[in-house]
C-alpha cells in the first residue's frame, strides 16, 4: 500500500457581499441598521400598581352644555338686603297700599302694614317674603310674594282677605267643624295661621306682631 496521503482539497471561499435589507445583503449589516428617528421615539410609561402602562391623549373634560342663567341686578340688590326689605320702614303707617295679586284683581286699600318678614339669606336665588295688612274697615290682607333672582324666574303674588264678619264667604271657609261647634268667633289671627302655617318663616312673621299667636299652657 502506497503511504502517501490523498490529496486534500480545500472548498473554494465563499464570497458574502454586502446584502441589502430584502434578505439578499449582509444580515449583520442590516441588523446594526436601525430604525430611523420617527420611529425610535420611546413611549413615556407610568407605573400603576406595579403595571407598567403606556402614556395616552389627556382626556378634555366633559363641557357644561346647560346655559347659565341671567340674573336680575336689582333683584341682587334686593337679595343682598335680606332680612330686610322695602317696605320695612312703612310698617305702622298709615296709607294707601296696593297688594299685587297674580290671576286676580290687585287689592287697593287704605290701611297699613302690621309686620313683615323675610329670611336672613337666600342661597339658591329664592326667597318668601311675608306681609299682613290691616284695613280701614277692619278687614286683614295676607300676603305671599316668591321672589327670585333669575331674570327669565318671575315673582309670584298670592294674597287672602279676611273679613270678621260671620256672615262673610272667606270667614266661613276657613272656619273649623270644631270652631263651628264650639260657636267660637274666628279671628284674624287663625285666618294668619291658616294661611302662612307654622313654618319658621310664619314664627318670625307672628313674633313681630304679638304672642297672641303663641299656644299658652299651664
Amino acid at each position: 500500500m502506497s503511504s502517501e496521503r490523498p490529496e486534500e482539497f480545500s472548498r473554494p471561499p465563499v464570497s458574502r457581499g454586502p446584502q441589502t435589507t430584502d434578505g439578499r445583503g449582509d444580515s449583520e449589516t442590516a441588523n446594526n441598521r436601525g430604525p430611523s428617528d420617527d420611529t425610535r421615539r420611546p413611549e413615556a410609561t407610568v407605573l400603576v400598581r406595579g403595571e407598567a402602562i403606556r402614556d395616552q391623549e389627556p382626556k378634555s373634560s366633559p363641557k357644561d352644555k346647560s346655559p347659565r342663567k341671567e340674573v336680575s341686578e336689582a333683584k341682587i340688590k334686593m337679595q343682598s338686603r335680606l332680612p330686610v326689605l322695602d317696605d320695612d320702614p312703612d310698617v305702622g303707617v298709615q296709607k294707601e297700599q296696593i297688594v299685587v295679586r297674580d290671576g286676580k284683581a290687585d287689592l287697593a286699600f287704605t290701611g297699613k302694614l302690621l309686620a313683615s318678614a323675610a329670611p336672613s339669606s337666600a342661597p339658591k336665588g329664592q326667597w318668601q317674603e311675608y306681609r299682613i295688612y290691616e284695613t280701614n274697615g277692619g278687614q286683614h290682607v295676607f300676603s305671599k310674594v316668591t321672589r327670585s333672582v333669575f331674570a327669565e324666574d318671575q315673582d309670584t303674588h298670592v294674597a287672602e282677605v279676611f273679613d270678621p264678619s260671620p256672615s262673610s264667604v272667606p270667614s266661613q271657609l276657613l272656619r273649623s267643624a270644631r270652631d263651628l261647634a264650639r260657636s267660637r268667633p274666628l279671628t284674624w289671627m287663625d285666618a294668619a295661621v291658616a294661611c302662612f302655617g307654622y313654618d319658621p318663616l310664619a314664627k318670625a312673621l307672628y313674633r313681630k306682631l304679638s304672642g297672641q299667636f303663641e299656644e299658652h299652657i299651664s
